[in-house]
């Protein structure tokens, strides 16, 4: 009984500290899902590329951060903080919970294995990313509907609307908007993408240290090195999961103009790809514009103007 008490007030200590370090850069997170979703406030600017090449600059986070606040003020910067640290909070415990309900499942399996043998840490390695696949699906799957509720907060700064306004409120209103399927738009590819990412983290750092990397001193930074690498390849999984979360939701954030109607998320890849947008929020300080765009008079200028999906007239 001890041990298991000293484990669950680690736990609640990891998830205050990471409620609190999540609450201070919280704005720069609702700058970069304002950009994921494709709203643009602020016209881009003619400058150039480090290699001399005519660009567009669009402004980074903390424009876009002071942007926010000189319309709803500091505390609008904050808009949807709570729905996401009880995201974060039901995530962390779910993911805690099935993770230390599966490894005693397979304790037992794997004490009389021989540390040695190739083909038992391989193995190993296998049974545990499938434990790390399916806890952090569970994670995702159960805190989910207030990750929306969050996206959907935070997305009412386009259109200024206030229909989610609060946590109960904001249930009723997914519901009657879109069903109960509402509660997991945007799910398929955040599930995809945070499975791809373990996968790859852990075939990965599995195939490093133990055929690369000679120096035991290195093998501990392998793992974080791989999971960034990781997560960076399949960062456009998240900008489809934002922008499903929000599409035709009765928000103005999810309609046209600014968003087309997806039929579905892979529609939703297809016409991001198309438009070169599928990396859009990955850079948070040198932003360029990538779409369609014109020379007049020696000038880039955006062809359809502030708003990427405008249609052209």
């Amino acid at each position: 009984m001890p041990p298991k008490s000293k484990d669950t007030e680690i736990l609640w200590s990891d998830i205050a500290g990471r409620i609190l370090v999540n609450a201070i850069s919280y704005p720069i997170e609702y700058a970069k899902v304002m950009i994921q979703i494709g709203y643009e406030p602020i016209p881009p600017k003619p400058t150039v590329t480090m290699f001399g090449k005519p660009a567009l600059k669009l402004p980074n986070a903390f424009t876009y951060i002071k942007h926010i606040k000189s319309i709803d003020g500091f505390t609008g910067c904050y808009r949807g903080l709570v729905p996401k640290v009880c995201s974060y909070t039901v995530s962390t415990i779910a993911c805690d919970k099935t993770l230390e309900y599966l490894q005693l499942n397979s304790v037992e399996q794997n004490e009389d294995e021989d540390d040695g043998d190739e083909r038992v840490r391989r193995k190993r390695c296998m049974n545990e990313i499938i434990r790390d696949v399916i806890s952090r699906t569970v994670a995702i799957i159960v805190s989910h509907p207030l990750e929306v509720i969050s996206l959907r907060m935070m997305a009412q700064f386009v259109g200024g609307e206030t229909k989610y306004s609060s946590l109960f409120g904001s249930f009723l209103e997914i519901y009657k908007e879109n069903g109960i399927l509402g509660y997991y738009a945007g799910l398929i590819p955040r599930v995809i993408g945070s499975a791809a990412v373990i996968i790859l983290t852990g075939i990965s750092t599995y195939a490093i240290n133990n055929y690369v990397i000679q120096e035991p001193a290195m093998k501990p930074y392998t793992a974080s090195t791989m999971k960034f690498v990781a997560t960076t390849v399949m960062y456009p999984f998240l900008v489809v999961s934002h922008c499903m979360a929000i599409n035709d939701c009765g928000l103005v954030a999810g309609l046209p103009p600014h968003m087309p109607i997806y039929k579905n998320w892979l529609h939703c890849w297809t016409h991001l790809s198309t438009h070169n947008q599928l990396k859009r929020g990955s850079s948070l300080l040198w932003r360029y514009y990538t779409g369609p765009q014109m020379l007049q008079n020696g000038k880039l200028i955006p062809i359809m103007g502030n708003n990427f999906y405008q249609p052209s007239s």
